[in-house]
């Protein structure tokens, strides 16, 4: 279970780690043919052996070996058999990699072109390190003059820190050390090198009216300030071209991009799917001959084995068996990932040929837990880690589950059919008159889905789209 949660991008690590600790497992292919009939041979020899009495003997496979053959009362603790092949004297490679400049480490290195004495400049280093990587200074100034007290022994006020803060706001990206979204676009504002008179009449809208900006109330804006929809529409622009996440736009930010491999690969062929599992997924293990010759050669001689012997044993048996309880986790892997993706491309056949989000079916845990004689848990794991690219996109299993829904007809529909057509329904609407709830449960009704407004509204939400008022535009 915990193998089959692991997401392809991680699993090459996990196999890594596995190799290092188990000196039984080894990459590549299994056992050449030659190797598979020495084998066979060996094992006829072991048929034919007799007793001096004519009886057969009794002898296990290799897999089997009685292990208490070799072990005597006493336990053996873990340290005998733990093995360090390392030596101080080995040399250590290590592949270097390169780091860029982080955002902070940006922001201070301006900090020296600015006239500040040592004790600001601490000062200045404080602010900086409470701002995030979006760019924002989320810490309360009075925190912050009692953790400069403790921390650096430097007593300050809240007009000397925000005396400060003004020389770190007037640095790049224009916006940074902003306490709130409504300084962060005032400060851009101000900083323009070509100010017009719609970047003054965008600032007096932000900086008195920024409620009524956020909630789209145009036309009390308009009442208040005096002004005509053009002078509204040239200062509105102004403020939509501004960059609410400063700390984002900066190329040396320090937050990783989170890269998707998919685990499933799907072709069209013509009309035909082919489905593919990612080959990182299978990859080419196998049991360590020697360490399998090494229980063989002790399976012959266990009745005159000695403790380091028997000790041996212990550690190899251990290996072996680890080795091939990995090797057959990761098969069952493979058959578990192919055997629920197959069920899916199956259910949902129609789909996966054209890309269509309306030719989706009702599908839930249960219907590919039943088809392939799994527990609900275990699809759900599959579901929830795992991404299939496919000719129109990359997903993630879990998008291809949907409630049901019935139409006026009877029929049942996916949930993921009617929020495609509410999505295209928004899409195209007039944007200085958007459709509401109702309108769009209207439009729904019209097409045969009879769904409530709450339900308009709970799929909306879903898909993260707001209000009608706040899609308003001028």
């Amino acid at each position: 279970m915990k193998l089959l949660q692991v997401p392809t991008a991680s699993l090459e690590q996990r196999i890594k780690e596995e190799l290092e600790n188990n000196p039984a497992l080894e990459e590549g292919d299994d056992v050449d043919e030659a190797d598979n009939e020495q084998e066979d041979e060996y094992q006829e020899e072991e048929d034919y052996d007799v007793n001096d009495d004519g009886s057969e003997p009794e002898r296990n496979k290799n897999d089997e070996i009685d292990i208490n053959d070799y072990l005597n009362e006493d336990d053996f603790p873990y340290y005998k058999t733990y093995a360090n092949n390392y030596s101080a004297d080995d040399e250590h490679r290590e592949l270097p990699f390169s780091a860029g400049q982080s955002f902070q480490e940006m922001l201070i290195g301006q900090i020296g072109l600015r006239p500040l004495d040592d004790r600001k400049q601490i000062i200045a280093r404080h602010l900086i390190g409470n701002i995030n990587d979006d760019g924002y200074l989320m810490r309360d100034t009075d925190s912050m003059v009692d953790d400069l007290a403790f921390s650096q022994n430097i007593e300050t006020t809240r007009e000397e820190l925000d005396d400060i803060l003004a020389v770190v706001q007037d640095f790049d990206p224009p916006g940074v050390g902003a306490r709130n979204l409504q300084e962060c676009l005032v400060i851009q504002l101000r900083k323009k090198e070509h100010p017009t008179e719609s970047t003054d009449l965008a600032i007096k809208i932000l900086s008195r009216h920024f409620d009524e900006f956020t909630k789209k109330h145009y036309d009390k804006i308009q009442k208040k300030l005096d002004i005509t929809d053009e002078e509204l529409k040239e200062a509105i622009d102004e403020i939509l071209h501004l960059n609410p996440k400063p700390g984002s736009s900066m190329e040396q930010t320090s937050r990783a991009l989170q890269t998707i491999l998919p685990d499933f690969i799907l072709h069209n062929n013509d009309g035909k799917l082919e489905l593919y599992l990612n080959s990182r997924n299978a990859p080419e293990l196998r049991i360590s001959r020697t360490y399998s010759e090494m229980l063989e050669g002790f399976s012959k001689n266990r009745k005159n084995a000695d403790k380091n012997q028997r000790e041996a044993v212990l550690f190899v048996k251990q290996k072996l068996d680890a080795a091939k309880w990995f090797i057959d986790a990761i098969k069952q892997r493979q058959e578990t990932l192919m055997s629920v993706m197959g069920a899916i491309l199956e259910y949902q056949y129609e789909y996966f040929l054209s890309g269509d989000e309306t030719k989706l079916k009702p599908m839930i845990l249960k219907d590919i837990a039943d088809t392939v004689g799994l527990d609900i848990s275990t699809v759900s794991r599959v579901a929830n880690s795992k991404y299939i690219e496919t000719p129109f996109g990359t997903f993630l299993l879990k998008s291809f589950f949907s409630e049901s829904l019935s139409t006026d007809s009877g029929e049942e529909v996916s949930t993921r059919e009617v929020k495609k057509i509410l999505q295209d329904c928004i899409g195209s609407e007039d944007k200085k008159r958007p459709l509401t709830d109702e309108r769009l449960a209207e439009i729904l009704k019209e097409k045969g889905y009879n769904i409530a407004r709450r339900t308009v509204a709970k799929y909306r939400e879903q898909l993260d789209i707001p209000v009608a008022r706040l899609r308003k535009e001028l």
